[in-house]
């Protein structure tokens, strides 16, 4: 690249001092020295253009002037340097019209927005009185461009008027006429007009008249109808409460003749079981008794009442278990987490009940007592997937009741006299069991019987 000759930089700054415009810079001579710009930024590098300008040094020369063309004529405005860089590349690239402006005689036949653009760039001597020069030229050639169309459009306008004046003078003489029809033929509309909107206004008031008769039998209607859906509903609901109440008493009337079969039949057949149970237990003859055999006495070979008190067995003797469950209709209700808790607390739940259960089942095919382990189900999130033993009967309690008072609502369920026996260590429990009638035991008890059964 050809450096400015030395002193340049100076004398343009003297010149700028010397010469500066009083007005803005034409937008057309504007546009001129954005474009210059623009080209000049292919032979210049990136380290010569302002800091401002550095990111637009890759864009093509119209996208350069599209999008930094407001940045580039600041920095030719405000940089010197900048300025004489961009002015050195005008040099090279039109040395004809550059050498015209610096020796002061720019070329007549020349654009004058070009040679106002390139006198701001190189700013020669009378620089400003050029770039005035072509903002006036400018100007002057805009007015005379618009006024050229200006009288074009004038001339043309003039000739659409008297064109339009000839069909005004040629067609009046029809359009009166037609004018005159057409009154005639308006004044004839607006009689039958005034006609029909008379005959529509009997209409309407007819039509009114219908309508409120009309409005008055729907009203009518309307309530009978909701008098007749009132009376309806209302028997609808009162023999729904009868067949509610009817079936409600044949349900209790079923059900309480059930449970009362029920219980009677079961304390029935544990009469009877007991009855033959003291028959077998007493061996008695098929003979009657014999007046003798009232004396008391000790037979030779049986036992004595020492021997039979011998015969009592601890609480804490599975024996004791065996002995209850051997009894007729016998039934073992067992609180399940008070036995395995007691037994095997360390345990996760799942595998307690089914240990419990499991031993439970075994008791039962043994004994052939009927089984029921009962669970509090107060803590349950969801059902437990639990598939019963055989022989014994799993229950958990609902939210709201405890395993305790569904062991007492199960013992209070049996008829008197039927053998109830209840495993808990809870005191509470066993006493209420105990009041019903039912025997309690502790869960210690149960565990050894079981452990003699696994």
């Amino acid at each position: 690249m050809v450096e400015p000759a030395s002193g340049a930089e100076p004398a343009d700054a003297a010149d700028d001092a010397a010469e500066v415009l009083d007005r803005p810079l034409p937008e057309g001579v504007r546009r001129r020295v954005v474009a210059l710009v623009s080209d000049a930024f292919g032979g210049l590098t990136v380290a010569d253009l302002p800091a401002q300008l550095r990111q637009y040094a890759r864009f093509t020369p119209t996208r350069r002037a599209k999008f930094a063309g407001t940045a580039m004529a600041a920095a030719v405005e405000g940089d010197p340097v900048f300025r004489g860089r961009v002015a050195e590349k005008f040099r090279e690239a039109h040395t004809d019209l550059a050498g015209a402006l610096e020796s002061g005689a720019p070329p007549a036949a020349a654009d004058p927005l070009d040679v106002a653009a390139a006198a701001y760039v190189l700013r020669p001597a009378g620089w400003v009185k050029l770039v005035a020069a072509a903002g006036e030229e400018a100007q002057r050639a805009d007015a005379e461009r618009i006024g050229e169309e200006s009288r074009r459009e004038r001339d043309r306008l003039r000739e659409e008027l008297a064109h339009v004046r000839e069909l005004q003078r040629a067609g009046g003489d029809q359009v009166r006429a037609e004018l005159e029809t057409a009154r005639k033929e308006a004044e004839s509309l607006q009689r039958k007009l005034r006609s029909a909107l008379s005959d529509v206004k009997r209409g309407d008031a007819a039509l009114r008249k219908i309508n409120a008769e009309i409005d008055g039998i729907r009203g009518d209607a309307a309530a009978r109808v909701a008098a007749a859906e009132s009376e309806t509903r209302r028997l609808r609901s009162r023999l729904a409460e009868v067949e509610t109440a009817l079936e409600t008493s044949r349900r209790a009337t079923r059900e309480g003749r059930s449970i009362e079969d029920m219980r009677l039949r079961l304390l029935l057949d544990t009469v009877l079981d007991a009855a033959a149970g003291l028959r077998r237990e007493l061996a008695l003859p098929p003979v009657s008794t014999r007046p003798a055999d009232t004396v008391e006495a000790v037979e030779p070979g049986r036992m004595t009442p020492k021997d039979i008190a011998a015969r009592a067995l601890s609480e804490t003797d599975p024996a004791l278990l065996d002995q209850l469950l051997a009894l007729p209709q016998a039934h073992l209700v067992v609180d399940g987490y008070n036995v395995t808790k007691t037994g095997y607390p360390t345990m996760p739940l799942e595998k307690q009940r089914l240990r419990l259960l499991g031993g439970l089942s075994m008791l039962a095919a043994q004994t052939g007592a009927e089984m029921t382990c009962v669970f509090d189900g107060a803590e349950l999130a969801a059902p437990v997937l639990l598939a019963p033993p055989r022989g014994v009967r799993v229950l958990f309690s609902k939210a709201g009741v405890t395993a305790d008072e569904l062991i007492r609502q199960l013992v209070r369920a049996e008829p008197p006299g039927r053998p109830v026996v209840v495993v808990s260590t809870d005191r509470e429990v066993a006493d209420g069991v105990a009041k019903a009638g039912a025997r309690p035991v502790t869960s210690a008890l149960l565990l050894k019987r079981l452990s003699r059964v696994s």
